[in-house]
């Protein structure tokens, strides 16, 4: 890749991690001085991140963990940076070693980085390596979302998932991309549903495997029994699992504090996302079972990320920007188009909801890929990778010629 941006004269600087000693001395300093609450009253995670993991996951960080080696991953890969308005975006920019790859760019979310998609890099850059035909291979791009991880954070308000699609429809651009694809889960679900409401020039198709639209958008069919479960999930989410949301779209500043100061505070607030991942999270730590790729050393090194980089408050921000009164009251004051490229779909059976075809056909008229799998959860391609990577290929076969066919309505 150039070290020059195409057209824009806007530079693109390689990045290198360097974390000082004395960065990951203190962070185990911190750890060990832990000021630790009493055992939650309850079996179970209803009162939240339970004791034993926190505990084991404490232990294991200031014992055992080493960042250097995750350092070291991050370093084998070609990373940059570059300005887009106003906001310097890191990114992972892997080319495939098969000349007719296809470009992609994948957005991770919260409470994720760019470490959960590193998995899945190799299946999707070198698919012949991986049980794969080198005519699915994919250009990878990987860029942190502003204000996660190696991103600068914004100085200003407004950086919705709107905004994101457009910087990354401009980083795509500035890389020399005229054809591609996008695919996210979580937040990035949302930029990528934007990106194809968007449409943006060269933008052939999206994928993604969470649907942003059942939160808040239209009312969905609850018919079949399938249908009536997303409903229950949805319902249960909001209930009891919603807090992470609420608090982060309505006082991220908040939330920031605890996060910034106490590196134990921090993993808390990460884990407690949903209860599949939790599980999952957690057995990996107190019975040293990993459910896939999701290890110890993995979920480590993504809060790991977020202490170095002290990223804490401003991801929290992100969802103020997405979900906050403002920002709900300005989309419905002037709703997106609906989604006009091509659109795959794939639902995990740990997803905080399993997603019906019904839901997804209604939320997408170009819905032109639909499968359901029988492994994985919200954090697909860092859980089962190999997994998620053939469904991303399955997505975009039908795109990779220059004339795309036409999409079912």
């Amino acid at each position: 890749m150039s070290a020059v941006a195409h057209e824009t004269g806007s530079a693109v600087h390689p990045f290198r991690v360097d974390v000082p000693d004395e960065e990951l001395t203190e962070l185990r300093r911190r750890i060990a001085a832990t000021r630790w609450p009493s055992p939650e009253l309850v079996p179970d995670r209803s009162q939240g991140v339970q004791s034993a993991t926190m505990r084991e996951l404490a232990r294991y960080w200031a014992g055992e963990y080493d960042w250097r080696r995750c350092e070291a991953r991050l370093n084998a890969l070609p990373q940059f940076t570059t300005e887009i308005d106003g906001v310097q975006v890191h990114f992972v920019h892997v080319r495939s070693p098969h000349a007719d790859a296809l470009p992609l760019i994948m957005t991770h979310g919260w409470p994720g980085s760019v470490i959960e998609l590193l998995d899945s890099i190799g299946p999707l850059t070198d698919p012949t390596a991986h049980g794969g035909r080198a005519e699915d291979a994919f250009h990878l791009v990987l860029p942190s979302l502003p204000g996660y991880g190696f991103s600068g954070e914004p100085t200003e308000l407004g950086w919705d998932v709107g905004r994101v699609a457009q910087a990354w429809a401009e980083l795509m651009r500035r890389l020399g991309y005229t054809r591609y694809v996008a695919q996210g889960g979580d937040v990035g679900a949302g930029v990528t549903d934007v990106m194809g409401r968007q449409a943006p020039e060269g933008l052939l198709g999206i994928h993604m495997n969470l649907l942003v639209t059942a939160l808040g958008g239209p009312q969905f069919p609850t018919d079949t029994e399938g249908e009536r479960a997303a409903a229950a999930a949805i319902a249960t989410f909001q209930a009891s699992g919603f807090a992470y949301f609420l608090e982060m779209a309505t006082r991220p500043q908040t939330i920031g504090y605890a996060q910034l100061d106490s590196p134990v505070a921090l993993a808390a607030w990460l884990l407690d996302h949903d209860t599949d991942s939790y599980d999952k999270i957690a057995r990996a730590f107190v019975d040293g079972r990993p459910t896939g790729n999701l290890t110890r050393d993995r979920i480590v090194d993504n809060i790991t990320l977020y202490w170095l980089t002290g990223t804490g408050a401003s991801a929290a921000r992100s969802y103020w920007d997405n979900y906050g009164v403002a920002a709900v009251q300005a989309r419905a004051a002037q709703p997106l188009p609906e989604v006009a490229v091509p659109v795959g779909f794939t639902t995990f059976p740990g997803e905080i909801w399993r997603t019906p075809r019904s839901w997804a056909d209604q939320s997408y008229p170009t819905l032109s890929y639909f499968n359901e799998v029988d492994r994985g959860g919200h954090f697909a391609a860092w859980e089962e990778p190999e997994l998620f990577a053939t469904e991303v290929r399955a997505a975009f076969r039908p795109l990779r010629t220059p004339q795309v066919p036409e999409p079912r309505r």
